[in-house]
């Protein structure tokens, strides 16, 4: 690789030396580092096994070792030589701490494996896995093996739930045949003169005619029995193997330690890679709870009135339920997979991502944009990928570059690896774009669920609308999509030319764990430094801000819509009957339209960039109506005059009690017993 080690020590304010044979005759240099106490960074991933060998053997070795891939990600290509800003750029993210513990998900498996599917297929897979594993088979069939190793279950499945180490089945045997004792001597089959009895073992009640010559045949196994009322069955397992054309889970992130095979897969490199996986899968695991959450910021319901439902829709593993009765969502930990779709779609942070914290993933991203920069380089792209497959095809390009068969990554595109390239959304991404970077690219390889890549592009459109109508020129965000390595070089460098205007003078703001904040930030810096100033920017309807319009000719100012706002963005006026907006709050999650009785409220998805955005603004208001026995206002004209033309048919409603509608509740109360008491003088 073309490295300039002082161009490189320039921008991180170190002295380099650059070591080209360190994991051999120079491993000396790499021992003689780890003896201080400052941190450690290793420019090579290839290696790392090899140098954390090293550092443990090294005597009085103390310091924290950390790895970065320069090599991959620009050192090899073909724009190497202008590659440095970019590399003293990872080399400066990769000294930051790394991401504070979070509370973990724990999981524990005894190994008890059930394998469903045609009985021959299924014993072949228990062979291979019996040794490590306790398996079960449940099959409908089939003839097997003359040995039987392994119990088998039969009949109908009526329900299939769980995850690692919790697995609960629940079937049904409906079928005349018990596999467990059959013997499969095929003695009914040859008996059975309607041929109902197949090899698979199951009886065809629709051929059968009840000669029950089976039945006879059978008579020493005693394995059929067709008075035997179907019986209910449950049973717990840790991990499930699933050899059925169709899978139990239909979700496109299955829970950890199911394993879906249809008959056309389970051979070959795949059918091994499942089976070293369960073998694999014995004892106790731990992995981060990936999201925390935040109830009272909630838009999901109030009053039992169901208002935003977007982590809900768009969770692949169906991890995230309703609770309307509390007013919340609920997350099953031990579902979720992590890759932090609902974090990026919550309209008010209310769920947001733990592993790594908002906070540490912006400080990542500054340091980054502030290291390129300051080392010269111009118009940087963020490109957002997945640390499995989409590391693995930036390598794989890497790989091909250096021996001239693909161009490499372009030296102004910045390879960051996330869990998931779902767990970053609209704040992080202007956040991004205002503090300097020209373009942020989010990287699909084709394993990703397709509500996610249609979260993306809908928050992309929102975000490019706000730069658009800010002034900023040009494309800022782009979703690309790449199968392999040779896919991904042809879209880096479409992408190298996809440029968009930045702020001339950069955003050092922080990004937070609030959400709202941290969008605030970041709007509130692009406005600053923006060439236009409108007072609105329209945007699409999947924005997380916008306006509230109130139709005054239905709206009777019964103020349920403030109870209802998640976000005190609606609220009420202590001193007068007034319906009040603070615009810079309202998450268009919906709930106040929902909750309005007389549908007087549309949502109007845009950004307000007046002053005003942050304050109090009056969307209706009324005259109040005083209690006609003691003046005191106790609601609106309006309200009262609606309340009393729908009672005013009712029968409970008729005479003084109409007329003790226009009273205050005091009042009401003082009238009622006076007409009691009136009633009593009478009757004396």
């Amino acid at each position: 690789m073309p490295l300039d080690p002082q161009a490189l020590g320039k921008a991180l304010n170190e002295n380099l030396t650059l070591h080209s044979t360190l994991c051999r005759r120079e491993a000396g240099a790499f021992q003689q580092a780890v003896r201080g106490s400052e941190d450690v960074v290793v420019a090579c991933t290839q290696e790392k096994r090899l140098f954390g060998e090293l550092g443990q053997q090294t005597e009085g070795a103390v310091a924290p070792i950390r790895f970065v891939n320069i090599r991959e990600t620009g050192g090899w290509s073909r724009d190497a030589r202008d590659a440095m800003p970019k590399l003293a750029a990872l080399l400066a993210a990769a000294k930051l701490p790394e991401p504070e513990p979070v509370p973990t998900v724990t999981y524990k498996s005894a190994g008890r494996l059930l394998v469903i599917g045609p009985l021959e297929l299924a014993e072949r897979f228990a062979a291979v896995a019996g040794d490590v594993l306790d398996v079960t088979i449940f099959s409908r069939g089939g003839s097997g093996a003359q040995e039987r190793r392994f119990p088998v279950m039969g009949g109908r499945i009526e329900q299939l739930d769980g995850w690692l180490g919790a697995f609960q089945l629940r079937w049904s045997q409906d079928n005349p045949i018990d596999l467990d004792l059959c013997t499969r001597c095929n003695a009914c089959v040859a008996a059975c003169p309607e041929g109902a009895i197949g090899l698979d073992y199951q009886v065809n009640l629709q051929a059968c005619k009840s000669h029950r010559a089976c039945v006879k045949a059978c008579d020493v196994a005693g394995a059929i029995d067709f008075t035997r009322a179907p019986v209910a069955h449950e049973e717990q397992f840790d991990l499930v193997l699933d050899l059925r054309q169709q899978p139990a889970f239909l979700r496109h992130a299955p829970p950890q330690g199911y394993f879906h095979l249809p008959p056309g897969e389970a051979t070959g490199a795949q059918a091994l890679e499942t089976v070293v996986r369960l073998r694999e899968l014995v004892g106790e695991f731990e992995k981060p709870k990936f999201f925390a959450y935040k109830q009272k910021l909630c838009a999901h319901s109030r009053n039992e009135q169901v208002g935003c439902n977007a982590c809900i829709d768009i969770c692949s593993a169906e991890a995230i339920t309703s609770d309307k009765s509390r007013q919340q969502v609920k997350v099953n930990a031990n579902l979720c997979v992590g890759c932090g779709a609902c974090t990026t779609v919550c309209p008010t942070g209310a769920m947001t991502y733990a592993y790594p914290k908002p906070g540490e993933q912006g400080a990542r991203i500054k340091t980054l944009l502030a290291t390129y920069e300051r080392a010269g380089g111009l118009a940087p792209i963020l490109l957002l990928h997945s640390q499995e497959r989409g590391q693995a095809q930036v390598e794989e390009l890497g790989r091909a570059a250096r021996v001239g068969a693909a161009q490499g990554v372009p030296a102004n595109v910045i390879p960051l690896a996330l869990w998931h390239v779902a767990s970053t959304g609209i704040e992080v991404w202007l956040a991004a774009v205002a503090q300097g970077a020209a373009h942020v690219a989010v990287l699909a390889t084709g394993e990703e669920a397709p509500q996610y890549l249609d979260a993306l592009r809908a928050q992309m459109d929102v975000a490019q609308a706000v730069l658009a109508g800010l002034g900023y020129a040009g494309l800022h965000f782009s979703l690309l999509h790449a199968r392999d390595a040779n896919e991904l070089d042809a879209e880096l460098q479409l992408l190298r030319q996809r440029r968009g205007a930045v702020p001339a003078v950069r955003g050092r703001f922080a990004v937070t764990a609030d959400k709202r904040a941290t969008l605030d930030l970041a709007l509130d810096h692009l406005a600053e430094q923006a060439l236009a100033r409108p007072d609105a920017i329209a945007l699409p309807a999947a924005a997380p801000f916008g306006n509230i319009l109130v139709d005054k000719d239905k709206c009777t100012l019964c103020l349920s819509c403030v109870g209802a706002c998640p976000a005190s963005a609606l609220q009420d006026n202590p001193q007068q009957p007034q319906l009040r907006l603070v615009e810079g709050n309202c998450v268009q999650c919906g709930l106040c339209a929902t909750t309005c009785p007389e549908q007087a409220i549309t949502l109007q998805p845009r950004l307000l960039l007046t002053p005003e955005r942050k304050q109090p603004r009056v969307l209706n208001e009324a005259k109040p109506y005083g209690c006609v026995r003691c003046g005191k206002p106790f609601g609106t004209l309006k309200a009262v005059e609606a309340m009393m033309a729908k009672l005013a048919g009712h029968a409970m409603f008729q005479g003084a009690a109409l007329e003790r509608l226009k009273m205050c509740g005091d009042c009401r109360v003082i009238d009622i017993y006076s007409a009691t008491d009136e009633s009593k003088i009478t009757d004396l």
